[in-house]
């Protein structure tokens, strides 16, 4: 038998310990993500121009910086400068979700847009409000059609989520790389970390896809 493959079943209990914090990471950056990204959504949508602007501004910013960088300038830089102490679990959370919000919110963007702006008129002459309009009638409609952008989002995160080893979190695959190097057995560590990805990232697709199927609208191409 391989050595990595003794390796591996002496070590796997410890590498499967770090998928609890990479499922925590990834579960509150996306939900951080989609509770931003609403707001930005609307705000570009449906706000004055100032606003669309600096929802604009924001989606840029976030968009154009790698990871990495953020997480270097939020947990060395910002924090430290105004002496905000902060575990590095909570900022890569914070991080991720802040970069997440701005990918969501033109999932969301998107959704709203590609309905039937009939509705909202609908609504207007029915004697609803606008709020209530978008509420009741616009958001459910456009956080159905967003599913499959969620399920895309949700990889991305999974997958950037092994960056915040750089900052200490003991996630997947900062556990691999310490019994890679205690093992010298790189190859056999890193395939079983690629592997548990896949097993999440799989799981996490199929069970929006099966999400959007049960709440897909019909009349809706699929």
């Amino acid at each position: 038998m391989p050595e990595g493959i003794i390796v591996i079943g002496e070590n796997l209990s410890y590498i499967l310990g770090g998928l609890w914090v990479t499922v925590a990471v990834v579960g509150g950056a996306l939900s951080m993500g989609l509770g931003l990204g609403l707001l930005l959504a609307l705000g570009q949508v449906y706000g004055n121009r100032l606003l669309q602007r600096i929802v604009g501004v924001y989606v840029w910013f976030f968009r154009g910086i790698p990871l990495l960088v953020l997480l270097f300038i939020f947990y060395f830089g910002l924090l430290s400068a105004l002496e905000i102490d902060l575990s590095p679990f909570t900022v890569s959370i914070v991080v991720l979700g802040l970069i997440s919000s701005a990918y969501q919110s033109q999932i969301i963007r998107g959704a709203i847009l590609s309905l039937p702006e009939g509705q909202f008129k609908a609504a207007r002459s029915l004697g609803m409000s606008d709020t209530r309009a978008i509420l009741f009638i616009i958001l459910p409609q456009a956080l159905r059609l967003s599913i499959p952008g969620w399920a895309n989002e949700y990889t991305i995160i999974m997958k950037d989520s092994a960056v915040t080893y750089a900052l200490g979190v003991t996630e997947i695959l900062a556990r691999s790389r310490h019994v890679a190097e205690r093992t010298y057995q790189h190859f056999w560590i890193y395939i079983l970390a690629g592997c548990i990805f896949l097993v999440l990232t799989y799981i996490g697709t199929k069970l929006l896809q099966r999400l959007e199927e049960k709440v897909r609208i019909s009349g809706y191409a699929h």
